[in-house]
C-alpha cells in the first residue's frame, strides 16, 4: 500500500510541475487599460451606457422605496442599502472611467461627475440636478455630442 501512496504523490507532484509550467498565461489588464485609454470613443460609449443604465437602476430604486414604506423599517431599510449600493456603484464607475480616459476633458468630466454622484449618496435631497446636468452637457461635448 506504501509503494501506492509514494507513486501517487510523485504522479501528483510532477503533474503539478509540469502542469504549472504549461499554463496559459493571463492577459495583462494593464495593457487593455493602456490601449483603452487611447479610445476616447469606447469610453464614452462605456459611459453612455453605464449612465443609462444607472437612470433605469436609479428609477426602480426610488419606486422601490416608495413602495417600501409601507411595508416596514426593514424594508425601507433594505431598500435604502439598494440605493446607496446602486449609488456607489456608479460613482465607482464613474471614477474607474476617468482614470482610463487620456483626453483631458473626458477625464476630468467623468472624476466631477463621480464626486458629484458620491455627494448625492442616495439622498434627493443632496442631488444638485443643475450641475449633474451641466456634467452631463461637460460629458456629451467631450464625447463629441454637442
Amino acid at each position: 500500500m506504501k509503494p501506492l501512496l509514494t507513486t501517487s504523490v510523485l504522479a501528483l507532484a510532477l503533474c503539478a510541475a509540469g502542469c504549472t509550467a504549461e499554463a496559459t498565461p493571463k492577459p495583462d489588464p494593464s495593457v487593455a487599460d493602456a490601449a483603452l485609454s487611447q479610445d476616447t470613443k469606447a469610453i464614452c460609449a462605456q459611459a453612455d451606457r453605464t449612465s443609462t443604465s444607472f437612470g433605469d437602476t436609479l428609477t426602480a430604486d426610488l419606486k422601490l422605496q416608495l413602495e417600501a414604506k409601507g411595508q416596514g423599517a426593514a424594508a425601507t431599510a433594505q431598500a435604502k442599502q439598494k440605493l446607496t449600493q446602486d449609488v456607489s456603484n456608479y460613482s465607482y464607475a464613474l471614477g474607474d472611467m476617468s482614470k482610463l480616459a487620456g483626453d483631458a476633458t473626458l477625464k476630468n468630466t467623468l472624476k466631477q461627475m463621480s464626486g458629484q454622484v458620491t455627494a448625492f449618496s442616495g439622498d434627493l435631497s443632496k442631488l444638485d440636478a443643475t450641475k449633474l446636468s451641466e456634467l452631463s452637457d461637460a460629458l456629451d461635448k467631450a464625447c463629441g455630442k454637442g
